[in-house]
């Protein structure tokens, strides 16, 4: 179907020369919504930010009983730091008072894929991956589908998710485009989304 005549459409049918405003908003954020059930971890994928904006949003949900675990995801250093984004998250997530036991931890991931990739020895070492029904992401508003569908692509395929926004200022759906920076990252997301799709990386999808 048409795209702006307002119903679904396969994520590999975009044509990333040719991105309207509306186009990136359906890549995005069509259809991402908490549906607030609880499940048996909560994922937080790591980021230069991932401490500041991240792991608030997953340790709200962690007081709120929405999982009994938290794993972190990410073995990149960024400037400035020797630890690795996992390790970081980890540290003041315990500063702040959440159990080490509650913490799981990969930390060798690069990128998107590989953080679903290493962290699937963790989750089947930790609960067995037949034991998990549901996954709770917590992730930048504009990183969410290409989360998601990355976990859809490789996860096995029972488990569910529940996706919950952190707010990180500048690429929720109510503000991307009032930025520079916000419509930089919202348009290069959507862009990366459609290529990993159509190259076969990511599975494909009407949104």
């Amino acid at each position: 179907m048409d795209k702006k005549g307002g119903g679904l459409i396969r994520i590999s049918e975009f044509d990333p020369k040719s991105l309207t405003d509306k186009d990136i908003i359906r890549l995005l954020y069509h259809g991402i919504q908490d549906d607030l059930l609880k499940g048996e971890c909560i994922f937080v994928p790591g980021s230069s930010k991932a401490s500041e904006y991240r792991l608030p949003e997953a340790i709200r949900l962690y007081k709120e009983g929405r999982a009994n675990k938290l794993l972190f995801s990410g073995g990149v250093k960024w400037p400035g730091n020797e630890l690795t984004e996992a390790e970081l998250l980890k540290n003041k997530a315990l500063s702040w008072g959440i159990p080490q036991e509650d913490i799981l931890i990969e930390d060798i991931s690069l990128h998107t894929k590989e953080n679903v990739l290493a962290s699937m020895l963790v989750l089947d070492r930790t609960f067995g991956l037949q034991h998990i029904s549901r996954l709770i992401i917590v992730t930048a508003p504009f990183h969410m589908r290409r989360m998601h569908l990355t976990m859809l692509t490789y996860m096995p395929k029972w488990i569910q998710y529940s996706l919950v926004y952190a707010n990180d200022n500048s690429t929720r759906p109510d503000n991307w485009f009032l930025n520079p920076y916000g419509q930089k990252r919202a348009e290069d997301e959507a862009k990366k989304i459609i290529h990993y799709v159509q190259q076969g990386i990511l599975k494909d999808m009407e949104v």
